[in-house]
């Protein structure tokens, strides 16, 4: 028994030194943490649960019969993140450069069956250089089994991406099908085909970082949600964000109770909308003064900044935000901010967490550019998006709610369960200008007439007083109120049941 516990012993010594301590170093050398010092840091201390450790590759090609690491280059198991379930994998660069076989896959895939049995999200931290090519089209079988099980866990249970190295070729899709992706700057990267083949193919001159770092895929392409300075900073955010995240599609998100009232008043926001109609001010400023102790959590900061996203609590419980920006393209809707928000609007309707709009939107944005890009299938998204969801909405009306963009920003008409404006909010087909100009097209001519014409028609339209009367508007609230009257609403809302007609899934407007 003796001999057996010390070669268990060295068995498991070996595994936790991968590749070995020069490949350590040289992966601290990088400033990248190892597979397993990263999940110590994720998880709660004394709580991992390895699974497979002595697992190895079976490949006998190219020399492979003699170069056997035990774990095969991803750690994987359980553990808790604030006291809550998760399952999680975590590459080791340091072993065969992280690179995936069919053995590394199936350690994968393991905890990810087990996830969806017992219902708990799955953190993947990727930092690999792709498929073992060794194993040739087992290790691309391996990735595909992997693709499966990300379809059939999505929304079902949380997915989350934390790419800490080289993500590439096929690789890049099992992330692509999780919910969040967070990168680190200088030390993570994403790409279909790298910058090699890019120079090859299209004779383009590019940089790793500048073809699919995270600056990239967090201002240009929108494919990241985040991205951090380092190692230590991305973990300690996705700690924090994991505690907004139910543990599957049946549960609700987490309730973390605060001191802060719900009754509370905020008396400066009656005065955070200018008194010009074309001035700008900062929606940020709203959605933290309405939230639990002025937390907003934001995410694809830098993409799309005329839409904002992310989440609050309101009275402990976890709500999705999203908002127009009129500081950014006056807050108009194009095809980037239409996906970005779409995508948000169906994550929390398949976790059941409510949702909450502000509104102030001038209608989508013009243009050949928009429209050549198909602006009508990418805007018809975010109408679907909510039009589809069935967990509590709120909506509230700050300023501007013209044409479209009113129907397609929560507006009662896709089933808005509570829809309040501000007094000054104007909804209307377009602003008083462009539609005086329209309608009395004789007058313009004549700058005075068409002046009183613009006036009549701001004291007929512009103003939330129409929409109320016919019931688009369930009320017109004070500004300073607008955490109150929220926080009632979802508390009305919380014994909510829509279902929508029987069906295998909707044709959304990809």
């Amino acid at each position: 028994m003796h001999d057996i516990i010390e070669q268990l012993e060295a068995m498991r010594a070996k595994a936790r030194m991968g590749g070995g301590q020069k490949r350590i170093d040289a992966q601290h050398g990088k400033g990248k943490l190892t597979a397993r010092e990263r999940l110590d840091l994720l998880l709660d201390e004394g709580t991992f649960e390895e699974w497979d450790m002595f697992v190895e590759h079976r490949c006998h090609d190219f020399g492979m019969e003699g170069m056997r690491v035990p774990g095969d280059g991803v750690v994987t198991g359980y553990g808790m993140i604030n006291g809550r379930l998760v399952f999680v994998f975590s590459q080791d660069f340091t072993v065969f450069g992280g690179a995936l076989s069919e053995a590394h896959a199936e350690k994968i895939c393991k905890v990810m069956d087990q996830a969806m049995k017992v219902g708990a999200p799955v953190i993947g931290i990727n930092d690999s250089g792709g498929a073992r090519i060794q194993e040739g089209v087992a290790s691309l079988g391996g990735y595909a089994e992997v693709f499966q099980r990300n379809v059939m866990a999505s929304g079902v249970i949380p997915q989350i991406s934390l790419i800490m190295g080289p993500c590439a070729g096929g690789a890049v899709y099992s992330p692509a099908m999780t919910d969040f992706i967070f990168m680190v700057k200088d030390s993570s990267y994403m790409f279909v085909t790298g910058p090699e083949v890019v120079k090859t193919v299209t004779h383009e001159e590019v940089t790793a970082e500048e073809l699919g770092g995270g600056i990239t895929h967090t201002t240009k392409s929108g494919v990241a949600d985040l991205a951090f300075d380092n190692d230590v900073e991305a973990i300690l955010m996705l700690r924090r964000f994991y505690n907004y995240l139910p543990l599957s599609n049946d549960e609700k998100a987490p309730v973390r109770p605060s001191g802060d009232a719900a009754k509370r008043l905020d008396f400066s926001l009656d005065t955070l909308v200018p008194d010009s109609p074309n001035q700008p001010y900062d929606m940020t400023e709203l959605n933290v003064k309405v939230a639990d102790d002025g937390d907003f959590f934001e995410l694809q900061p830098e993409y799309a900044k005329n839409i904002l996203i992310g989440f609050v609590r309101m009275e402990g419980q976890t709500v999705g935000i999203v908002a127009n920006q009129p500081l950014v393209l006056a807050g108009c809707l194009d095809i980037r901010s239409a996906f970005k928000a779409a995508r948000f609007v169906r994550f929390c309707d398949a976790f059941n967490i409510p949702v909450v709009t502000f509104v102030d939107v001038p209608g989508f944005m013009p243009g050949t550019s928009q429209e050549y890009g198909g602006i009508i299938k990418h805007g018809a998204k975010l109408l679907y998006a909510y039009a589809e969801c069935t967990v509590p909405k709120v909506t509230v009306i700050t300023r501007k709610a013209y044409g479209g963009a009113y129907d397609v920003m929560s507006s009662k008409h896709l089933r808005g369960d509570v829809n309040f404006a501000w007094p000054n909010a104007e909804i209307a087909v377009m602003g008083a200008k462009g539609a005086v100009e329209i309608i009395f097209r004789e007058d313009k001519t004549d700058p005075a007439k068409l002046a009183a014409r613009e006036a009549e028609y701001k004291a007929r339209f512009a103003n939330p007083f129409v929409a109320s009367a016919r019931g688009f508007i369930d009320d017109v609230i004070q500004p300073h109120e607008t955490r109150k009257r929220i926080c009632r609403s979802l508390v009305m809302l919380r014994g909510k049941l829509v279902e929508n007609p029987k069906r295998k899934h909707g044709n959304i407007p990809l």
